[in-house]
């Protein structure tokens, strides 16, 4: 049989196929391809030879066969041994030497509203990954290729002289990786609509692809790296662009989510500046850059080497404000190219856009590892309502009262268990985060706030077992508390709060961190 090079392209997304294929022609390889590819490839003057034309069969029920036959899977599957040679002569089986294919736009489709399941099923590619998985197993000679960006590198390897096995090695991997993600995400969506299981089925798939190594992890001794899901939308982490700046490392990273999730819980414009996850300092003001003060007011020394969170534009105002403390980095839904211009006099200084984010669609999951498996839960996203808080002393609030408590709860919300956090004026006194009890994380926010506290907010994530706390905060000169109740002692509690003439409000909702 004449040697023949053989390049199967079907692809549906047809990003620089054309190219692609006008490059092979040059190497001396017959096109051969399918439906909408074929077409736009022969529009384009690309001679192509139709895959039933290979077959010697048509296409059969609504386009669902058509690739599915031994002259397709033969040609892609033979080894170059003299036996398999031999079959495929005997056979009038042409080898197949590159397989460019991605597949049917599943993801796409079941993010249109209101697809129905039957158009969700009949994007089930099913000729695509068997040519793909059938390719890639055989890459020791058969060049495989998913992604578009990926044709370059073959037709650069073409013109030095061969794809080599590294190169070949490479884009198989990918090609598995691409049929894994694809059948997971079926899977994920068939677990939701046919078992009803519209949160936490009996599988669940975390897909990613890596968007940096990283130096290390939380430690120079561990290895690390940062990868994008398929939830990473505007708004997200995941989603954000490195504007100027040092390399993010691992804890960075960590620290960029924790700022994000907690300026994120207000409409106001808000800053907020963390260390290891927490909030050192929170405001909400009449622009970003005077939430921004607020914020580094309420703890300046722990905002040293902090990082930034802002939900609004980063401005000039802002911007220069930013640049007169050591900081870790920064992130916004967007960064104007005047405050750009001002940050970069601060080179090491990572500034990030996440893009911005609809307030009523924070959702998705929360993931824990541990050993030998994982804990998934939904964020803690759900929507806190004054309205529906009970006040349970004497002592009535007043709406400045609850617009503060509100203030102090949705921060209190984002700090490490136990939590208990001092505001006033819509910013921060003092945050005590991560204690073994209440008392001692109340004592270190009070100590923060100093006599600050007189006339201040108290917040706590979880309910007081015992009095001791409203004790603490009364003698401090705290106004009002709220707090989650639900303990079997809350009435020592209140009765504590009523003797000390303050207000005391039950929000029926706990927010531990862990």
């Amino acid at each position: 049989m004449q040697e023949i090079k053989r390049a199967l392209i079907s692809v549906s997304d047809k990003t620089g196929v054309v190219e692609f294929a006008r490059e092979l022609i040059n190497f001396e390889y017959e096109i051969v391809s399918t439906g909408g590819t074929a077409r736009t490839l022969r529009e384009n003057g690309i001679p192509v030879t139709y895959i039933s034309d290979v077959t010697k069969f048509p296409e059969i029920l609504d386009g669902r066969v058509k690739t599915l036959h031994p002259k397709v899977h033969g040609g892609i599957l033979a080894r170059r041994s003299a036996e398999h040679l031999k079959e495929l002569d005997e056979n009038e089986i042409v080898p197949i030497n590159i397989v460019a294919v991605n597949l049917y736009p599943f993801k796409e489709t079941i993010a249109r509203p209101g697809v129905t399941l039957e158009e969700a099923v009949e994007n089930i590619d099913i000729g695509g990954p068997a040519m793909v998985r059938a390719a890639a197993k055989n890459n020791q000679y058969v060049v495989v290729v998913v992604n578009p960006a990926k044709y370059g590198d073959i037709i650069n390897a073409l013109k030095a002289g061969g794809v080599d096995a590294p190169l070949r090695m490479s884009l198989a991997l990918e090609a598995f990786a691409h049929t894994a993600e694809y059948d997971s995400m079926i899977a994920g969506y068939l677990e939701r609509q046919v078992r009803g299981e519209t949160r936490f089925g009996e599988n669940f798939f975390v897909r990613g692809g890596r968007l940096q190594k990283l130096r290390y992890g939380e430690n120079p001794h561990q290895q690390a790296a940062f990868y994008a899901d398929e939830t990473a939308v505007p708004g997200t982490v995941g989603a954000s662009r490195q504007l100027q700046g040092k390399e993010l490392s691992f804890n960075n990273i960590v620290d960029l989510e924790a700022v994000l999730a907690a300026v994120k819980e207000f409409d106001a414009p808000a800053a907020v500046i963390a260390k290891h996850t927490n909030p050192c300092g929170a405001a909400v003001a009449a622009s970003a850059a005077e939430a921004y003060e607020k914020a580094l007011h309420a703890d300046p020394v722990s905002a040293y080497g902090g990082i930034v969170g802002l939900n609004r534009e980063l401005d000039v105002e802002t911007a220069s404000k930013l640049v007169n403390i050591f900081l870790e980095a920064v992130i916004a839904p967007a960064v104007s190219p005047e405050a750009q211009q001002i940050l970069a006099e601060k080179p090491n200084l990572r500034v990030l856009e996440c893009g911005g984010w609809d307030p009523g669609a924070l959702s998705g999951f929360d993931i824990k590892k541990v050993s030998g498996g994982f804990l998934v839960q939904d964020l803690d996203a759900a929507a806190d309502n004054e309205q529906e808080w009970q006040v349970v002393t004497a002592a009535k609030p007043s709406a400045e009262d609850l617009k503060e408590l509100f203030f102090a709860w949705k921060v209190v919300k984002n700090v490490k268990s136990n939590a208990i956090v001092v505001a006033k004026g819509g910013a921060t006194l003092g945050v005590g985060a991560g204690q073994m009890n209440r008392v001692g994380a109340a004592k270190i926010a009070l100590e923060a706030a100093g006599s600050a506290c007189r006339g201040a907010y108290l917040a706590s994530d979880a309910f007081f077992p015992f009095s001791d706390t409203v004790s603490l905060a009364a003698e401090a000169g705290i106004k009002a508390i709220v707090q989650p109740g639900g303990s079997v002692r809350d009435e020592d509690s209140i009765r504590e709060a009523d003797a000390r003439g303050m207000v005391m409000v039950f929000t029926g909702k706990r927010h531990f961190k862990h």
